[in-house]
Protein backbone atom coordinates (compact mmCIF):
# COMPACT_ATOMS: atom_id res chain seq x y z
CA UNK A 1 0.00 0.00 0.00
CA UNK A 2 1.26 3.33 -0.82
CA UNK A 3 1.65 6.14 1.60
CA UNK A 4 -1.05 8.08 -0.12
CA UNK A 5 -3.62 5.33 0.33
CA UNK A 6 -2.68 5.04 3.99
CA UNK A 7 -3.21 8.77 4.46
CA UNK A 8 -6.65 8.54 2.84
CA UNK A 9 -7.65 5.63 5.07
CA UNK A 10 -6.42 7.52 8.11
CA UNK A 11 -8.24 10.71 7.02
CA UNK A 12 -11.59 8.97 6.60
CA UNK A 13 -11.84 7.69 10.18
CA UNK A 14 -10.99 11.16 11.44
CA UNK A 15 -13.74 12.66 9.30
CA UNK A 16 -16.20 10.12 10.58
CA UNK A 17 -15.09 10.78 14.10
CA UNK A 18 -15.65 14.51 13.73
CA UNK A 19 -19.05 13.88 12.14
CA UNK A 20 -19.93 11.45 14.90
CA UNK A 21 -18.86 13.96 17.50
CA UNK A 22 -20.99 16.66 15.90
CA UNK A 23 -23.99 14.31 15.72
CA UNK A 24 -23.50 13.26 19.33
CA UNK A 25 -23.25 16.90 20.44
CA UNK A 26 -26.43 17.77 18.51
CA UNK A 27 -28.29 14.78 20.00
CA UNK A 28 -27.16 15.74 23.47
CA UNK A 29 -28.31 19.34 22.95
CA UNK A 30 -31.68 18.10 21.71
CA UNK A 31 -32.09 15.76 24.66
CA UNK A 32 -31.27 18.60 27.05
CA UNK A 33 -33.89 20.79 25.36
CA UNK A 34 -36.54 18.03 25.11
CA UNK A 35 -36.15 16.71 28.66
CA UNK A 36 -36.96 19.19 31.39
CA UNK A 37 -34.57 19.52 34.22
CA UNK A 38 -35.29 18.05 37.64
CA UNK A 39 -36.11 21.53 38.95
CA UNK A 40 -38.66 22.07 36.17
CA UNK A 41 -40.22 18.68 36.85
CA UNK A 42 -40.40 19.46 40.55
CA UNK A 43 -42.02 22.85 39.89
CA UNK A 44 -44.63 21.23 37.61
CA UNK A 45 -45.34 18.55 40.21
CA UNK A 46 -45.73 21.21 42.93
CA UNK A 47 -48.14 23.20 40.74
CA UNK A 48 -50.19 20.07 39.99
CA UNK A 49 -50.22 19.17 43.69
CA UNK A 50 -51.48 22.67 44.55
CA UNK A 51 -54.26 22.37 41.93
CA UNK A 52 -55.30 18.96 43.29
CA UNK A 53 -55.26 20.24 46.89
CA UNK A 54 -57.41 23.23 45.92
CA UNK A 55 -59.88 21.02 44.04
CA UNK A 56 -60.10 18.62 47.00
CA UNK A 57 -60.63 21.49 49.44
CA UNK A 58 -63.45 22.89 47.27
CA UNK A 59 -65.02 19.44 46.94
CA UNK A 60 -64.80 18.98 50.72
CA UNK A 61 -66.52 22.32 51.34
CA UNK A 62 -69.28 21.45 48.86
CA UNK A 63 -69.73 18.01 50.44
CA UNK A 64 -69.97 19.49 53.94
CA UNK A 65 -72.52 22.05 52.74
CA UNK A 66 -74.55 19.30 51.09
CA UNK A 67 -74.48 17.24 54.30
CA UNK A 68 -75.72 20.25 56.28
CA UNK A 69 -78.47 20.90 53.73
CA UNK A 70 -79.59 17.26 53.84
CA UNK A 71 -79.57 17.32 57.65
CA UNK A 72 -81.64 20.52 57.76
CA UNK A 73 -84.06 19.18 55.17
CA UNK A 74 -84.48 15.94 57.12
CA UNK A 75 -85.08 17.83 60.38
CA UNK A 76 -87.65 20.05 58.66
CA UNK A 77 -89.39 17.01 57.17
CA UNK A 78 -89.51 15.27 60.56
CA UNK A 79 -90.92 18.39 62.24
CA UNK A 80 -93.47 18.75 59.47
CA UNK A 81 -94.45 15.09 59.76
CA UNK A 82 -94.87 15.39 63.53
CA UNK A 83 -96.82 18.60 63.22
CA UNK A 84 -99.27 17.35 60.61
CA UNK A 85 -99.33 13.59 61.28
CA UNK A 86 -102.84 13.90 62.67
CA UNK A 87 -104.21 15.81 59.68
CA UNK A 88 -106.07 12.92 58.04
CA UNK A 89 -107.27 11.49 61.35
CA UNK A 90 -108.43 14.92 62.53
CA UNK A 91 -110.19 15.48 59.22
CA UNK A 92 -112.09 12.23 59.70
CA UNK A 93 -113.19 13.30 63.21
CA UNK A 94 -114.62 16.59 61.98
CA UNK A 95 -117.79 14.89 60.79
CA UNK A 96 -118.23 13.42 64.31
CA UNK A 97 -118.09 16.93 65.81
CA UNK A 98 -120.50 18.19 63.14
CA UNK A 99 -122.97 15.39 63.87
CA UNK A 100 -122.82 16.00 67.62
CA UNK A 101 -123.55 19.70 67.02
CA UNK A 102 -126.44 18.82 64.69
CA UNK A 103 -127.79 16.41 67.29
CA UNK A 104 -127.73 19.13 69.93
CA UNK A 105 -129.48 21.56 67.59
CA UNK A 106 -132.20 18.98 66.85
CA UNK A 107 -132.99 18.33 70.52
CA UNK A 108 -135.62 20.52 72.11
CA UNK A 109 -133.96 22.33 75.02
CA UNK A 110 -137.33 22.63 76.86
CA UNK A 111 -138.17 18.91 76.75
CA UNK A 112 -137.36 17.39 80.17
CA UNK A 113 -137.44 13.85 78.74
CA UNK A 114 -134.48 14.69 76.46
CA UNK A 115 -132.50 16.57 79.12
CA UNK A 116 -130.24 13.58 79.89
CA UNK A 117 -129.55 12.93 76.19
CA UNK A 118 -128.78 16.60 75.66
CA UNK A 119 -126.32 16.69 78.58
CA UNK A 120 -124.65 13.51 77.33
CA UNK A 121 -124.19 14.92 73.84
CA UNK A 122 -122.92 18.24 75.25
CA UNK A 123 -120.33 16.44 77.41
CA UNK A 124 -119.25 14.25 74.50
CA UNK A 125 -118.89 17.27 72.22
CA UNK A 126 -116.98 19.20 74.90
CA UNK A 127 -114.64 16.23 75.41
CA UNK A 128 -114.03 15.97 71.66
CA UNK A 129 -113.36 19.72 71.32
CA UNK A 130 -110.97 19.58 74.31
CA UNK A 131 -109.07 16.76 72.57
CA UNK A 132 -108.95 18.88 69.41
CA UNK A 133 -107.50 21.78 71.42
CA UNK A 134 -104.79 19.57 72.96
CA UNK A 135 -103.54 18.75 69.46
CA UNK A 136 -103.85 22.33 68.12
CA UNK A 137 -106.93 21.60 66.03
CA UNK A 138 -108.80 24.91 66.15
CA UNK A 139 -112.38 25.60 65.19
CA UNK A 140 -113.18 28.41 62.75
CA UNK A 141 -116.61 29.90 63.43
CA UNK A 142 -116.58 33.30 61.69
CA UNK A 143 -120.10 34.61 62.38
CA UNK A 144 -120.31 38.40 61.92
CA UNK A 145 -116.70 38.57 60.67
CA UNK A 146 -115.54 39.81 57.25
CA UNK A 147 -115.41 37.06 54.64
CA UNK A 148 -111.89 35.63 54.21
CA UNK A 149 -111.53 33.40 51.13
CA UNK A 150 -108.44 31.76 52.66
CA UNK A 151 -110.47 30.43 55.61
CA UNK A 152 -114.08 30.51 54.44
CA UNK A 153 -116.05 28.98 51.60
CA UNK A 154 -119.04 31.07 50.54
CA UNK A 155 -121.97 28.79 49.85
CA UNK A 156 -124.32 31.60 48.93
CA UNK A 157 -124.67 35.38 49.06
CA UNK A 158 -127.78 37.04 50.44
CA UNK A 159 -128.75 40.73 50.33
CA UNK A 160 -129.09 41.92 53.94
CA UNK A 161 -129.96 45.49 54.89
CA UNK A 162 -127.90 47.19 57.62
CA UNK A 163 -125.01 44.70 57.24
CA UNK A 164 -121.76 45.48 55.46
CA UNK A 165 -121.26 43.57 52.20
CA UNK A 166 -118.97 40.52 52.38
CA UNK A 167 -119.78 39.83 56.02
CA UNK A 168 -120.43 36.29 57.21
CA UNK A 169 -124.05 36.22 58.36
CA UNK A 170 -124.43 32.49 58.96
CA UNK A 171 -122.05 29.57 59.49
CA UNK A 172 -123.40 26.42 57.82
CA UNK A 173 -120.44 24.25 58.79
CA UNK A 174 -117.51 25.25 61.01
CA UNK A 175 -114.02 25.16 59.61
CA UNK A 176 -110.88 23.78 61.25
CA UNK A 177 -107.15 24.49 61.26
CA UNK A 178 -104.39 22.13 62.45
CA UNK A 179 -101.30 24.03 63.61
CA UNK A 180 -102.29 26.97 61.42
CA UNK A 181 -102.92 24.84 58.32
CA UNK A 182 -106.46 24.82 56.98
CA UNK A 183 -108.02 21.36 57.17
CA UNK A 184 -111.51 22.41 56.16
CA UNK A 185 -112.82 25.89 55.34
CA UNK A 186 -115.85 27.21 57.18
CA UNK A 187 -118.86 26.98 54.89
CA UNK A 188 -120.73 30.25 55.24
CA UNK A 189 -123.48 32.51 53.95
CA UNK A 190 -122.15 35.96 53.03
CA UNK A 191 -124.01 39.25 52.83
CA UNK A 192 -124.13 41.34 49.71
CA UNK A 193 -125.34 44.87 49.08
CA UNK A 194 -129.15 45.02 48.69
Amino acid sequence: MSDQEKDQNNAEPQVETVEEQQAAAAAEAESEQAEPTVEEKLAEADAELARVKKALAEADIRAQAEVQNVRKRAERDVQHARKFALEKFAGDLLSVADNLERGLAALDAEDEALKGAREGIELTLKSLLDAFARYNLEQISPADEPFNPELHEAMTMVPVPNVDPNTVIEVLEKGYQLNGRLIRPARVVVSKAP
